[in-house]
């Protein structure tokens, strides 16, 4: 069979897998930073689900760093459906907690600013912005996946 790029246990997939892991880690990072995150429902729901990707992430970057050392790709049948499952959840809710995010951020500075600091505004969209590329990524390695999966 053909290697498919972004399949789990190649160098692309690897690399997908380090930056869902990279921007979900800035995006968390950027929303708790400010300590008022837990006040709106739309920022606790984005910190809950890039906490999910994170190690999510981070467990299949180990298992394609694995396989491209050991030579030989995991690619189970059942394993691949739970990839292929899992990310396409997280990625549905990394799209979906992004773009409340996004709006609620959007809500707040169009309030004249009085409900937001510019400080803590800035933060709330970079962390929104990070959660939107973290999904891209997750999209893609869902979509390469379900293609190996889809061509047995």
């Amino acid at each position: 069979m053909d290697e498919t790029p972004g399949a789990v246990g190649t160098t692309a997939s690897l690399s997908l897998r380090l930056g869902q892991a990279l921007f979900s880690s800035a995006s968390l990072l950027f929303m708790s930073v400010g300590v008022e995150f837990y006040s709106y429902t739309a920022f606790c729901f984005l910190v809950t689900i890039m906490g999910l990707v994170i190690p999510w992430s981070a467990t299949l970057a180990i298992i394609d760093l694995y396989s491209i050392i050991a030579g030989c790709p995991l690619r189970l049948p059942g394993v691949m459906v739970i990839v292929v499952v899992g990310d396409w959840v997280l990625s549905i809710l990394s799209l979906a907690a992004a773009c409340s995010t996004a709006s609620v951020v959007d809500l707040l500075v169009h309030f004249d600013g009085s409900y937001c600091p510019a400080k803590f505004c800035g933060r709330y969209q970079l962390s929104a912005a990070m959660a939107f590329l973290s999904w891209f990524l997750t999209a893609a390695s869902s979509l390469f996946n379900l293609w190996l999966v889809a061509s047995w």
